[in-house]
Order: structure tokens, then sequence, then C-alpha cells
């Protein structure tokens, strides 16, 4: 696996992990889950530099769709609900209940919500566009203060809705 780290003034720092199928991880530093550096992980920033241009881009309102190869690992489930977050367009939040609709699962609402809460690939898989069906901010990895700051960020960039999902493979 090789991995990097990205500081940001957004999100603070961020570890990226991945090899040749694609990005595996994309998470806080500080955040509920971060990724465990694993010994015979090798870092190099080289080969993010895509994604840490895009990212950096994002961050700075200039960049909405991002064109990274995907290899989160999960549950069949939490494969789903991923999928489901990948579709939900820029500048748009959902409930997770929309989630869970979407994914043919419309009881297991809090399933979706612990699926959400383990999303591998923070920002480029948007679980920040989930947010309770009243509207409210819940839960966040990087913190609710960088979820709001993400959801106003987009909702001051928006485009139209007819982008078409990023597709990811997987387990």
């Amino acid at each position: 696996m090789i991995y990097d780290y990205m500081e940001t003034d957004m999100a603070g720092t961020l570890v990226l992990a991945g090899d040749e199928k694609g990005l595996r991880h994309l998470n806080f530093i500080s955040g509920k889950h971060p990724v465990a550096i694993q010994g015979a992980w090798q870092r190099d920033p080289a080969h993010f530099k895509s994604v840490k241009t895009q990212l950096a881009a994002y961050f700075a309102g200039e960049h909405k769709i991002f064109n990274v190869d995907l290899f989160p690992e999960g549950t069949s489930f939490q494969m789903k609900v991923w999928s489901a977050l990948l579709e939900i367009p820029y500048g748009t939040a959902v409930s997770y209940q929309w989630i869970a609709r979407r994914i043919d699962k419309p009881d297991a609402v809090r399933a979706v919500g612990a699926a959400n809460g383990r999303n591998p690939i923070s920002i480029i898989i948007p679980c920040h566009r989930v947010i309770g069906k009243n509207g409210a901010l819940t839960g966040y990895g990087g913190g609710l203060d960088l979820k709001q700051r993400l959801l106003r960020l987009e909702k001051g960039n928006v485009f139209s809705a007819n982008q078409a999902p990023l597709p990811f493979s997987g387990r």
C-alpha cells in the first residue's frame, strides 16, 4: 500500500492511501476513524499528485467532479451505500432516508448512517452531503464544523445536477 499526507487549510491534514487498484483511503488524520499507517506501507507523494491537485482545486471552489480510481473495501451493504453517495450531485444534501430508499432498504436508515460513518474515502465519496431528514447536520468524521464548511463551499459553487456519478470498483 502506498500512502501520503496532504495539508489543507479547510480540512487539516489528510491521509491518502491506495495501490494499483485505486484510492482506498482518504481520511482526516485527527478524525473519528483515522487510517493506521502499516509498517509495510511505503510513502510516495508522487503517487497521489493528481488526487492532491483535484482536492486543492475542490477546496478552492474550482473543482466539482473528481476523476480518481476508487477502490474502497467494505461489506456488500457498505458498498451499496457508498455507491449511492456518489450519486448525490455537487451542492446537494440528502437525508439518510433518501440513501436507504436509493439502495432499496427503506427501513435501514440507522444502518445507512453507520455505513456512511465508515466511508473510507471522505470528500470524494461525499458522505458530507448526507444530513438528517429534518435538515440538521449529523455526525461527520472530520467534525460537524468541517461538514458545514464543505456544504457551504459547494452551495456557493453549484452547477447542473445532471453530472454523471463517479463509478468505483471494489469487493
